[in-house]
Order: structure tokens, then C-alpha cells, then sequence
């Protein structure tokens, strides 16, 4: 057994006597959107700095915790907060949450982010569905030795984001009459936001938006062979496209369009 599958046991077997039970679904909640945990019943909490072997976000707007138990009629384990790369983490830190999750049986993980918007028909308060993504970051998670019982050396990306969980959300957002996006999420380092310039290339390679997360996350997640549902809150428009950025702007959009982000969440959930 490898350090790292070490590490994951005596992780996950710390989750389970803490009162974690069967779970289907790993949620990860970005900036802003962690509320959606709050809908969680019967509610399991656990800090991460409890956590073995798990570090501690440090974002405004991260609560920093582990939220289990029933939304939607389903089994759910929420991460209120996650881990970027741009905090000084190794991508082994930033995807270890997701590696737990699969340890403890989930077979799928919804993945959720604040972006700023590439694609010029979108707005701030956009949400968007992600049918793909650029990784832009540089490096990749699965660098190094590749354990085959985490999964294959050369994982397929061809369907990173589950074509049958896409239409679900779709018809959702059509019975909810959500103006509900669809596009590619490209992934950056951060922590400083694109400039003007970076955006231009971004929006010429194909991307409807940008972010500094989800795609170690999905990497891994595929890896594992977990199924991916990935949604974008689009809280900005990205460098260029209007006169400046800031993190206040992010958390007060996510603010606003937060109950229509929790129906589509929840209700995509009941029928997947």
C-alpha cells in the first residue's frame, strides 16, 4: 500500500466514526455557494482541521467543514469550502478530498465554482452548465507514479463531465425556467484574476469562462471513475470586459443568485 492510499484509509475511516454512513454523492461548493450544505437534513458536520491529513481552507467564503447526510432524497457529503493550488497547496492537497470521497463510496461528484464570464453573450448571475474544460494550470494531478488501484496511468478525458447528468440538468432548468448556460471552463492558477489580454486568448481557445479550481478536482474525479456534474455561478465578467475585478463582487453575485443555483442543485440531484 502506498503512503498516499495510507493516508486516504486512515481519512476516511476518521469520517466514518464521526458518523458518516453511506454516500452517493460528493459535493464540492465553491465561493459563495457553500449555503447549499445549510439544506443538508439530519446534518453530520465535521471542521477540516479535525481531519486528518486534511489542510484548512484559507478563503473568505470557505467555511472550511464537512456537511453529510440527506438532501434531495439523496446521500450526500458536502465539502463547504476547497482547497486551490493558489493557496501554496500540492495538487496531491488540492484533489485529496476527492480521493477520500471515493474511498467512502460515492459514485458521482457535482463540482461547483464562481467564474468570471469569457463567452460576451453571458451576464453576471449566470449560471453555467460546464460540458468541458482547458487546463491551463500548468501541471497536471496525476504527475508522478501512477497507483493502478486509483485508477489507469492514461485516464480518458473524452466525457470528464457526464453527458447523461448534463441532460438532467437541462431539463431542470427548462421546468424551473432557469436561462440556464452551457460552455468550457478554463482553468487558471490564480490568485491574481486574467488580464485583459489573458482573456482574449482564453475566449480564442475556446472557453466560456474562467476560474482557479474544479479541474484538479475533475481530473482526479475521472481518474477514480467517479461521474461529474459541473456547474459554473458566472459573478463576473471577465478582465477587459468591464472596469475592474474583486472577490467582494464574487461573494455578493453568488449572493444573489444563490436560491436559483440551490433549486437547480437539488432538484438535478433527486432525479439523477
Amino acid at each position: 500500500m502506498t503512503e498516499l492510499q495510507e493516508k486516504i484509509q486512515q481519512t476516511a475511516a476518521f469520517i466514518q466514526e464521526k458518523g458518516v454512513g453511506e454516500v452517493e454523492f460528493g459535493l464540492i461548493l465553491g465561493s459563495g455557494l457553500g449555503e447549499l450544505a445549510e439544506e443538508i437534513q439530519e446534518p453530520v458536520i465535521i471542521s477540516y482541521n479535525e481531519i486528518p491529513h486534511f489542510p484548512i481552507s484559507t478563503v473568505v467564503g470557505h467555511a472550511g467543514q464537512l456537511v453529510y447526510g440527506t438532501l434531495a432524497g439523496k446521500k450526500v457529503l458536502a465539502m463547504q469550502g476547497r482547497f486551490h493550488f493558489y493557496e501554496g497547496n500540492p495538487m496531491e492537497t488540492v484533489t485529496y478530498p476527492v480521493r477520500v470521497m471515493a474511498a467512502l463510496g460515492i459514485h458521482s461528484v457535482v463540482v461547483t465554482n464562481a467564474a468570471g464570464g469569457v463567452n460576451e453573450q453571458f451576464t453576471p448571475g449566470n449560471l453555467m452548465l460546464i460540458t468541458d474544460h482547458i487546463n491551463f494550470m500548468g501541471t497536471n494531478p496525476l504527475i508522478g507514479p501512477n497507483d493502478e488501484a486509483m485508477g489507469p496511468r492514461f485516464p480518458d478525458m473524452s466525457a470528464a463531465y457526464n453527458k447523461e447528468y448534463q441532460a438532467k440538468a437541462r431539463e431542470i432548468a427548462q421546468k424551473l425556467s432557469l436561462d440556464l448556460k452551457e460552455g468550457v471552463y478554463m482553468g487558471f492558477t490564480g490568485p491574481t484574476y486574467e488580464t485583459p489580454a489573458e482573456i482574449r486568448m482564453a475566449r480564442a481557445m475556446g472557453a466560456d469562462a474562467v476560474g482557479m479550481s474544479t479541474v484538479p478536482e475533475v481530473i482526479v474525479a475521472v481518474h477514480n471513475g467517479l461521474k461529474v456534474l459541473g456547474i459554473s455561478c458566472i459573478t463576473n465578467l471577465a478582465a477587459g470586459m468591464q472596469a475592474n475585478l474583486n472577490h467582494a463582487e464574487v461573494v455578493e453575485t453568488t449572493e444573489r443568485v444563490k436560491e436559483d443555483f440551490k433549486k437547480l442543485v437539488k432538484e438535478t440531484l433527486a432525479v439523477l
